[in-house]
């Protein structure tokens, strides 16, 4: 069954690649959460694609907004990945897709190439999903999405 907006969204329990550890019952009643699924770090759409978080992050933030970003490259790429282009939100590591399967950021082109599909979910503070955006070629589609509906949830 795909997931779908007003469902409430899977828990996930990670930690960043920075060390720090991020739970959705942690977040729920003080935060939206934006979690966008990417397939590689330092590919033209991903970095597109975080940059465009990046740069809309302190707008999204000032909205009690939480941002993090997941694909299956090491935490290593990550943290270069993050200085590189001075990401100030949580990159996080999905080697096994586990979070991919749980968010359906799966599918027959990417599992091919090793990866997780290109899919944004934006988590209202109830824990529900309150958006969600697919579009593997299209950064723009993801970032100015989440940027209006976040509006509209502030």
């Amino acid at each position: 069954m795909a997931l779908r907006v007003g469902q409430r969204a899977p828990e996930f329990d990670v930690t960043s690649s920075a060390g720090k550890q991020l739970k959705l019952t942690d977040l729920a009643g003080k935060k939206n959460v934006v979690l966008y699924f990417y397939p590689a770090d330092f590919t033209m759409v991903c970095t597109r694609e975080t940059c465009g978080f990046r740069d809309a992050y302190e707008d999204l933030a000032g909205k009690d907004t939480e941002v993090i970003g997941i694909s299956v490259d090491s935490n290593e790429s990550h943290e270069k990945f993050a200085k590189e282009y001075n990401v100030p939100f949580a990159l996080v590591s999905d080697e096994n897709k586990s979070m991919a399967t749980r968010y359906e950021a799966t599918g027959f082109v990417s599992g091919i190439l090793g990866k997780i599909a290109r899919v944004t979910y934006v988590i209202d503070k109830k824990g529900m999903i309150a958006g969600v955006f697919r579009s593997e070629l299209s950064a723009s589609k993801h970032v100015d999405g989440v940027k209006a509906l976040i509006a509209k949830l502030a």
